[in-house]
């Protein structure tokens, strides 16, 4: 009855055909849903969403100070995730060879890592280091859960992802061609030079490095195979082990990269040279660019920021904190607002920071449920199958099944259904969004609520729908026995403001 009544409403108003459909239509019409101020702007892109410590931060340290904070974690307190993660998810600390000899193929690391990546996206003050560990996970994805990672996966996100976020990539992508979750995911641990397994030789091309269009052929990946040869794991300990008996020797290429590759003792070191080639490759620096830009800026990429940023990239020595610099103070970056959607994740965990919904005090009922919410709406973190990590454009999420299940959750965490029932929902969601005394108006108590949920005022029309559908003028004077006003219902009215494009656009 209620997503029925709801679904109405929104769009009768228009409101509910830019969440269906998603990418708006025009840079003008996506710009109209979200507030034109540049510090909210960076807030919307570099955060899991706008909160009001967030936005009095920006505000007290100035737009260019904050970027620079977030752009060095380390001088971020964020003591509650760092407890919280000590305390009650110990186990994401336990070493690999550990794993591997007491866990027998449990899942349990696995599920913990991904109850780990909800927790920092929704509470942790690292906001901007977060949303690129995401960026990451999907650029080097390892699917989690996954069958071939159970002992390693959890291990790979801290040695690999987040150790290297904000450092070089060529570090990261020699860890990743070092460890043993991948070595097992894309197959290299039984690669061999007599019965060698091309997965890994492929993906390390298209997916990780140079891109599909970065002008290999079929040869170089069959020789980008042969370099990788003997780079495996330890079936002993579970570790990372390279296997000189199974290197290829000989001359190898690969774009342009040569090696005499003549002896298998030192094939470990060839197979780091290559890795290093890729990783300063200038294909690689402009889709690594395309991808940032995409990520933070628009579906489209600006070709003249895409070749600035790759530029830094190589100028810089594959060093993404300065690349990142450029990006948010570009003029590109300024003028996307609005020419992002929120995904699945990210929607869930801007409801959270909307509500100021707290963890659960004890515990990790409320994580596992917020979990298995995630994962029904297809969407849970670092949970890509396939090795191309999710899809960061909107057509990818447009889907009216998609947007029912937003609104669902939506409801669900005003109300205080589950899975909010599982964590702090605030005790009076009215004084929490409104504060101490009722506007004076219906229509200021809408202007109030929507400043609070979404930063901005609606636009006439979709005020006067949210009006109509809670049956008030914009000039009735609110009173406590009105329905809406009750704590049963009001959830409703917010809800509504949520599953709008306001919230929706990023």
């Amino acid at each position: 009855m209620r997503t029925a009544s709801l679904g109405a409403a929104l769009t009768g108003s228009g409101i509910a055909a830019g969440v269906l459909n998603a990418a708006p239509a025009s840079a003008g019409t996506a710009t109209s849903f979200v507030p034109s101020d540049p510090d909210l702007h960076l807030l919307r892109r570099a955060t899991y969403g706008i909160t009001p410590a967030t936005k009095r931060e920006i505000q007290r340290l100035g737009r260019h100070r904050w970027l620079d904070r977030q752009l060095d974690p380390s001088s971020i307190n964020d003591a509650f995730v760092d407890d919280y993660l000590d305390e009650r998810l110990p186990s994401l600390t336990m070493s690999v060879e550990t794993a591997y000899g007491t866990l027998g193929g449990s899942w349990d690391l696995m599920v913990d890592l991904g109850k780990a990546a909800i927790l920092r996206a929704a509470w942790s003050k690292r906001q901007l280091f977060e949303t690129m560990v995401d960026f990451w996970s999907n650029h080097l994805n390892i699917a989690n859960p996954h069958e071939a990672c159970w002992w390693s996966r959890h291990d790979y996100d801290r040695h690999v992802i987040r150790k290297h976020a904000f450092g070089k990539f060529s570090d990261m992508l020699h860890a990743s061609s070092r460890h043993p979750a991948m070595m097992m995911y894309l197959n290299n641990a039984e690669s061999t030079k007599d019965n060698p397994n091309e997965n890994y030789g492929r993906e390390i091309l298209e997916l990780h490095s140079v891109g599909v269009d970065g002008g290999y052929d079929e040869d170089d990946m069959r020789q980008s195979t042969l370099v990788l040869t003997g780079c495996g794991i330890s079936w002993d300990t579970g570790k990372f082990e390279y296997h000189p008996w199974d290197h290829y020797t000989g001359p190898v290429s690969v774009m342009g990269w040569s090696h005499p590759n003549g002896g298998a003792a030192k094939g470990e070191d060839v197979a780091s040279k290559y890795v290093h080639y890729l990783a300063h490759h200038p294909s690689t620096a402009t889709r690594i660019a395309t991808k940032l830009c995409q990520r933070f800026v628009s579906d489209s990429p600006p070709p003249g920021l895409v070749d600035k940023l790759a530029g830094v990239y190589l100028d810089h020595d594959t060093s993404i904190v300065p690349v990142l610099h450029t990006l948010f103070e570009s003029s590109a970056f300024g003028a996307s607002a609005g020419q992002k959607v929120r995904r699945p994740f990210q929607d869930l965990v801007a409801t959270i920071r909307s509500l100021n919904i707290k963890a659960e005090h004890a515990g990790t009922d409320g994580l596992q449920a917020l979990y298995w919410t995630i994962e029904s709406l297809g969407d849970l973190p670092m949970g890509w199958i396939p090795p191309n990590g999710y899809p960061d454009y909107a057509d990818a999420w447009r889907s009216a099944g998609i947007t029912l299940g937003r609104w669902n959750m939506h409801i669900a965490m005003a109300a205080g259904w589950w899975p909010a029932s599982e964590l702090r929902v605030p005790d009076d969601l009215k004084r929490e969004l409104l504060g101490k005394g009722l506007p004076d108006t219906y229509g200021g108590l809408v202007d109030e609520l929507t400043k609070r949920l979404v930063f901005r005022k609606l636009s006439a029309a979709h005020r006067a729908a949210v009006l109509a559908f809670i049956g008030k003028a914009a000039s009735d004077v609110p009173s406590g026995g009105d329905p809406f006003l009750q704590d049963w219902r009001f959830p409703y009215l917010v809800a509504l403001i949520l599953d709008s494009p306001y919230h929706g656009t990023r």
